[in-house]
């Protein structure tokens, strides 16, 4: 029996090693930050310092240092702002007022949330700070808290950029994942030959494509300098840059389903070992040179063996968001939708506190602020599916609020809290591989920092105001609303289909290559300079070829081009899943779309088959013609048919 998904998504975990460099990082960041607090007589401080620590604990995720600035370092900055908001705004306002005020922060919070992971991650430290900032009885300023809570992330950030790591203690400091990162690609280029003509090829692509996105990541970040500073990064960005050509040709063997002999893919892999050990390559096998894939393979491992010799590379083939991009994330029908959904969970979870607050219903209520800073986990979408998140959350609080309540009876105060909240740091980056299990080390993590701030025991508290937000959201999370519903994956296919266009594009019109035209329909747009006209009357396969190679620069261009591409598809794929795995109310809207990515995935690979033959021979072979055609008329056809998501392609100037 199959579980129906939004049940399958809740129980499904992350697996993988120990990351131990994390563990310690955890337990060295909130435990002692409270401790210092506590020593100091400043216990609050050090409660919101250690809360700090604790999201910066849960956004600390494998990569590179250069990528944990920005992964960490964003999302505290911007915490310590919503904390800066929420002090004031409680301070000053009445529960109206307050109400609507982090109804609009939830807004703009989700608005940004959909331009990527880290302005997500940012995002929720928004909105979680703003709730604290707002309801959290401490005696200090606004700006003070915002410092303590900005030091709290910097200080696990600096631990970070600290603390010995594998990598480091192998001899290397300046590196930190990004050399293994840059091997797994040529390992991933070597698992895609050998399965070339197997059913797992597609497959070997997907972990092809992953491999790519993770090294790119590794390898960009903040930098003192524009430009790598050292030999050694120099030679490490040529060695990444020297797997792109391999990827093509890689995929273009698999498109092509042509036999491989099996020495094609000891090149890559002995590659491998090299960037590992930094080493010199020593002599690679040269792959069988009878098809333009197979000859473009041997070039490629003859420029990298150069690269390797050289290491003068600099380009990551990295296209920086400009501000168009951004606008369009952020006020799209994702950015739309996702803003809408955050700012009503939020509002109303905010609305529910304040009213059960001064009513006193249960209480004096003193920590109403729990109420909105659980929705807001319960409410992003790209956190996973709502009904996969709330079930997790429920059962992740209750068992975190009872094995609290076992440990509040026999540890000492506060320095056995403190002992509790140190443990339940360094096993957060365990923890994330499964929401629940999440929930329940912070459930433990937060009721100890209250206990240590003064309060009591609150278990049963923790236990009622996350089932409350569970309701909220559930409930809100399926109210209709403006617009059409699935702005999320729209937004996505949209963007893999604007990136697929501009790499097809630049393959018929920037590779001064053939181009080939059906009578009477439209030529790719900008592709009109490298089109022969064609008489309306001729209906034959005509072809140009250039007398020209492409120039480095246009190649270069085309690899940034495709490393959009398939990245952009990864990121509607998994939007796809998540979204087909929520509960069948919302999951209908996002229906068929699978249908549309998978063939946008097959015209990228087809014209990544297309680049290199062009490369090779100057003019398309009749069956990458049709292949192409009946790909450009299946996704007419399925865009049509299913009227949600506006993918563009240019028209290929090619008949039947």
């Amino acid at each position: 029996m199959h579980l129906p998904p939004w049940l399958a998504h809740a129980l499904r975990a992350q697996r993988g090693p120990i990351p131990w460099s994390a563990v310690v990082r955890g337990a060295l960041s909130a435990g002692p930050l409270l401790l210092a607090g506590v020593l100091a007589d400043r216990t609050s401080l050090g409660v919101v310092a250690a809360i700090a620590a604790m999201l910066a604990g849960i956004n600390d995720r494998p990569g590179s240092r250069r990528v944990s600035v920005k992964r960490i370092g964003v999302p505290a900055l911007a915490g310590a702002v919503g904390m800066i908001v929420g002090t004031y705004a409680g301070e000053y306002t009445g529960a109206v007022t307050l109400t609507i005020l982090l109804t609009l922060v939830g807004l703009v919070a989700g608005g940004v949330s959909a331009v990527g992971p880290v302005a997500s991650g940012a995002g929720t430290q928004v909105l979680v700070a703003s709730a604290i900032g707002a309801g959290m009885p401490l005696p200090e300023e606004g700006w003070l808290r915002a410092v303590a809570y900005l030091g709290g992330g910097c200080w696990l950030l600096a631990l970070r950029l600290a603390l010995p790591t594998p990598g480091s203690l192998a001899g290397d400091f300046r590196f930190d994942g990004e050399r293994e990162a840059v091997a797994a690609v040529y390992e991933a280029v070597a698992g895609l030959l050998d399965a070339v003509g197997t059913e797992h090829a597609t497959d070997r692509r997907v972990a092809l494509t992953a491999a790519l996105d993770h090294a790119q990541d590794a390898l960009t970040g903040p930098r003192l300098r524009r430009y790598a500073s050292s030999a050694a990064e120099r030679r490490l960005h040529a060695q990444y840059a020297a797997a792109l050509p391999l990827a093509e040709a890689a995929t273009a063997l698999a498109w092509a389903e042509e036999a491989v002999p099996g020495r094609a893919s000891a090149g890559p892999r002995r590659l491998a070992a090299a960037v590992r050990e930094n080493t010199h390559t020593g002599p690679l096998p040269a792959p069988n040179r009878s098809g333009p894939a197979l000859r473009a393979l041997d070039d490629a491992l003859l420029r990298a063996a150069e690269a390797f010799d050289r290491g003068r590379g600099e380009d990551l083939h990295t296209r920086r968001l400009t501000g168009r991009d951004l606008l369009r994330s952020v006020f799209g029908a994702g950015g739309r939708e996702y803003g809408l959904r955050v700012a009503l969970c939020f509002g109303a979870s905010a609305a529910v506190a304040q009213a059960l607050h001064h009513s006193h219903w249960y209480g004096e209520h003193a920590h109403w602020y729990w109420l909105p800073a659980t929705a807001v986990f319960l409410v992003k979408p790209d956190l996973g599916p709502l009904a996969s998140r709330v079930l997790c959350r429920a059962a992740g609080t209750v068992l975190g609020a009872l094995v609290f309540a076992g440990f509040a009876l026999v540890l000492p105060r506060p320095e056995g809290l403190i002992a509790l909240v140190a443990v339940s740091g360094a096993l957060i980056p365990v923890a994330t591989r499964h929401f629940a299990a999440q929930t329940a080390v912070v459930t433990v993590l937060v009721l100890a920092l209250v206990m240590v701030g003064g309060e009591p025991q609150a278990s049963a508290s923790r236990i009622t105001e996350t089932l409350l937000a569970c309701a909220i959201v559930l409930l809100v999370g399926h109210l209709p609303m403006p617009g059409q519903r699935g702005g999320g994956v729209r937004s996505r296919l949209a963007a893999a289909g604007r990136a697929a266009e501009a790499y097809l594009a630049h393959v018929l019109r920037e590779t001064g290559r053939p181009v080939l035209r059906e009578a009477g329909r439209p030529v790719p747009r900008g592709a009109e300079p490298a089109v022969r006209d064609a008489r309306a009357e001729d209906t034959r396969i005509e072809g140009t070829r250039a007398e020209d190679t492409p120039t480095e620069d246009a190649r270069a261009r085309r690899w940034t081009l495709r490393r959009e591409a398939y990245r952009a598809l990864a990121e509607a794929r998994t939007a796809i899943a998540l979204a087909a795995a929520e509960l069948p109310a919302l999951a209908r809207h996002s229906e068929g779309t699978g249908e549309i990515v998978a063939v946008l995935e097959r015209i990228v690979d087809t014209t990544t088959a297309c680049a290199v033959h062009l490369d090779d021979s100057g003019r398309l072979t009749p069956e990458q013609v049709h292949r192409l055609t009946e790909l450009l008329d299946e996704l007419g056809r399925l865009d049509e048919g299913r009227g949600r998501v506006e993918v563009r392609l240019p028209e290929v100037p090619l008949a039947g």
